[in-house]
Order: C-alpha cells, then structure tokens, then sequence
C-alpha cells in the first residue's frame, strides 16, 4: 500500500492511497484458498474445487469484500502511522466510473482512493491553579423557610363541618357542571370536590362567588376563562357553574409542633424545618453549578486559543440554528421582530458555534489525560433519567435507546463533561459567595451582552443560548464516511 499526503492545509488533511493490483491479487488468492476447504459445489469432491472455477464464481464478490475491509482499516492505520486524530469520520473518495471499479474488482488495476479529514489540533493541558472562581451561595431567609412550614402545615390541619356560612379559609365540598354556551365541557365536571376558598385553586373568581353559601345551597358560579388559559377551547369563554354545596368545613388551629412533625413521619419540629430548607436549598442548587461552570468555561476560553476544524463547527452551529429558528416559527416572529438580521444572528451564533466546539476539544483533552471515564452503570442511570422525562411513554422510550446504541452513546459525552468539570473545580481555587436568592437568580444578560460587540440586539433566545453554552461544550461528533460501496460498484 501506498500513502502519500497531497494536501497538508491548516488543520485540513488529503491523504492518497493507492493498493497494487498485486496486494489485491494477493489477498483475494488468500480468500479463494480458504474458501477452497469450505465451499461445497455440486460435481466437487469436498476441498477439491479449483481455484480458478471459484475465482470464476466468487471472485468479484471476494474481491467487493476486500475492498471494503481496506476502506475500514486504512482511515485507522493512516491516522495511527501519521499520530494524527481526526475530528471527524474521514471522507473516502474513489473511483464512480464504473468501468474502472469493474477493473478493481477484476484485478486488473490498482485500487485508488483519498481521505479528507481534519486533524484535531494539539492542545498542552497547562496548570490550572490561578484560575479564580466565586461560587455564589444562597442565603435562604428563616421567613421564607417559616412560610413554607405553615403550606405544609396547613396542608395537613384538619377540618370540621360547620353549620354556617362559608368564609375564606373554609373548606367547600361540591358537586358541579361546568357549561359553555349551554353545553357541559370535559373536565368541567367533578363530585364530592374540595376546594379551600381563598387558595387560588380554581378559575379566576370562582372562589369568591362560594363565600357565605352554607351547605344544601345550589347555586350558578359565573366566570370567564383566562385568555392564556391552558386548554384553546376553553380560552377568554364565558363559563356558568351549577354548584350544589354538599359541606361547609372550618380548619383547625394550624400548629406547628413535634405532634405535626410526627404525622409527616419526622421525629420533630427542628428536623421538619431543617427539611424544608434543604428542599429550598436544593430548589437553587443547580444555579450555582451553572454560574461556577459558565466562570470555569469563560476563563478555559480565555486561556485557550486554538484553530477548529470546520465540520465540527458547522455541525454545531447547524444544531444551534434549528433550535433559534424553530424558536421562531413557533412564536410567529422574525428576525426583524428581535431587532436583528439574520446576517447578524449568524454570525453571532457562528462564533457561539465555535466556542462550543473549542471548549468541547480542550475538556476532551483534559479529561482523557486525567483518566476520566464514564462506566456502563453511569449510562445505564442517563437513560432512566430520559425514561423518566416520559411518564406513560416510559416503555417506548426505554425500547427506543435499546434499539438504538447511538443514542446511548450521546448520553456518555454530558457525563464525562460534567466529571471533567469536577476534576477542574479540585484545582481551581473556589471562593465561596453567600447571597440572596434575588441575586443568586438575577439574569446575568447584561452581563452576557457587555462582552458582545456594540451592535444590534442577538438573535432570539439569546438567553436559552448562552446558558446551554454554560452548561455543555460541544462533543466531537463522528460523521459517517462519505464512500461508495464497492458491492454497488460490482453491480
């Protein structure tokens, strides 16, 4: 085999092969003389059926099967002997006239092709130890953590049938027949409902319109729907309710103390507060993890400044754009509408599309030099995280990634991104913030924006983009090798 470079362009590689017809004649002699021993055809004594009559039969079809496994094994062996890595699956260019391809197959002539690639640049993973990150924790208020004791608390009071009129914060049990325009509505319906007046549960004003009725009571609940409301049909209609009031109740004293403690299966008042911070703790916990890694990211871009390659990038930008002009069409707006070009909103999510890819190669880079992997039990869990995403789809969806060992093997870049992550937070030094959740959870926009040149507004979605640029660097992809397969060649 023969390996030449005749294109050596930046990070772009074209490397020619040529394969003597000999080498091919070599191998398809190997492939007949073991096929020889094996093949049984009628009129031949088993293993005695010469060469040449299964050269006759056989031998283009070997000789597709040869060709292929050079298309296979050289984009491998080319990379390895070259100590190169290709950011992407290597084109194969060859031969489509197909009176040459029938010479190949014949071995009449040397097999010629090309592969196209793009090397991966070298990256040197350097010391990270004067990186500053300020983790900002939040500070939660022991008002807040008291409020939400007493929602739980008032969850779980108690209630007594009252003989007289309804008030706020009674509770009204109810049957009732919702109706538009005369006719009763799916889901306007319902029995033996509660409903505590005054929680805000129900439509707009209904509520309201319960109290002072007493059980026994029948009555019309007029209402109109919100213009946003949930279900398009029902949306901005006049509504009318026949109620029949079943039970007027009267919550009991709400108290906050080890017996309430107890009912919720803790052991005491102190231990039900601390709980329920940790819940509004953990409400938060993922906004500091996305600020330290947005700072993490910011700075490995600061300190790196690599060439690309182009398919990764375009790719990536390809993926981004969908998404912006779904976004779009969804909300019936245009570029203009955002107070931008699509010209602009390109070029700006070109170069998002690039500093994806750039932090994507020099995570890669780093966490396969610091022997981050990620284990079958770590993607078996990423896949049950996706099930869940899909409650009732559950088995379709768990069928769908066992069908499909691609899709699993996207889950495993995220992992060992944020593993590499945590292998970078171990190094950089880590200053602790505490703040209030007003500013824990203030949109860093403008933020964002100071760092953009001094142009028109981004392109929609602005936001959604720069916080998945936080949370994710683009995975080198591998794209299919762009050849024609000898099979078809021998046709």
């Amino acid at each position: 085999m023969q390996v030449s470079e005749t294109l050596n362009e930046g990070l772009k590689r074209e490397i020619k092969v040529v394969v003597p017809k000999a080498d091919l004649q070599s191998r398809l002699g190997d492939r007949l003389e073991d096929a020889k021993g094996k093949v049984q055809l009628k009129g031949f004594r088993p293993g005695k059926v010469p060469v040449q009559h299964l050269r006759k039969m056989y031998g283009k079809s070997f000789m597709a099967e040869i060709v292929n496994e050079i298309l296979n094994e050289t984009p491998r062996s080319v990379l390895a002997d070259r100590g190169e890595k290709s950011a992407t699956q290597p084109e194969i260019d060859m031969t489509e006239d197909e009176a040459e391809a029938r010479k190949v197959l014949s071995g009449d002539a040397d097999f010629e092709f090309s592969l196209k690639y793009e090397v991966i640049p070298p990256i040197e993973v350097k010391d990270f130890s004067s990186i500053k990150i300020t983790r900002e924790v939040v500070e939660i208020p022991e008002d807040e953590v008291e409020e939400q004791v007493k929602r739980i608390a008032q969850s779980a009071v108690e209630y007594k049938t009252k003989s007289g009129k309804a008030a706020d914060g009674d509770r009204v049990t109810m049957d009732y027949v919702g109706k538009v325009d005369g006719e009763a509505f799916e889901g306007g319906t319902d029995t033996d409902a509660n409903l505590v007046l005054g929680s805000g549960q129900f439509i707009p004003g209904f509520e309201e319109q319960l109290v002072g009725t007493k059980a026994g009571d029948e009555t019309q609940v007029k209402v109109t729907f919100p213009e946003d409301y949930g279900a398009a049909h029902l949306a901005g209609k006049d509504a009318v309710f026949d109620v029949t009031v079943k039970e007027v109740a009267s919550a009991g004293e709400i108290t906050i103390d080890d017996e309430l403690a107890t009912k919720l299966g803790l052991e005491s008042a102190e231990r039900l507060r601390e709980v329920v911070r940790e819940q509004i703790e953990s409400q938060y916990g993922s906004v500091p993890r996305q600020k330290v890694k947005r700072q993490l990211l910011d700075a490995l871009d600061d300190e790196y400044k690599l060439e690309t390659p182009s398919k990764l990038v375009d790719a990536e930008f390809n993926n981004i754009w969908a998404q912006i002009t779904n976004d779009l069409e969804q909300a019936g707006k245009t570029f203009e509408d955002e107070d931008t070009t699509e010209d602009d909103a390109r070029e700006e999510y070109m170069r998002l599309a690039e500093r994806r890819v750039r932090l994507g190669l020099v995570l890669s880079e780093i966490g396969e030099q610091a022997g981050i992997s990620v284990s079958e039990q770590e993607l078996q869990q990423a896949v049950m995280n996706q099930v869940r995403q899909y409650p009732g789809q559950e088995q379709q969806v768990f069928e769908f990634f066992k069908q499909n060992p691609d899709a699993v093997a996207n889950l495993r870049a995220p992992i060992f991104e944020e593993k590499t992550v945590d292998h970078l937070l171990e190094q950089v030094s880590v200053t602790d913030k505490t703040v209030s959740k007003e500013k824990l959870m203030a949109d860093d926009e403008d933020e964002a924006a100071e760092a953009k040149p001094a142009k028109k507004k981004a392109a929609p979605k602005k936001a959604a983009a720069k916080k998945d640029d936080a949370e994710k660097a683009a995975p080198a992809k591998k794209a299919a090798p762009k050849k024609k397969k000898a099979e078809e060649a021998s046709e």
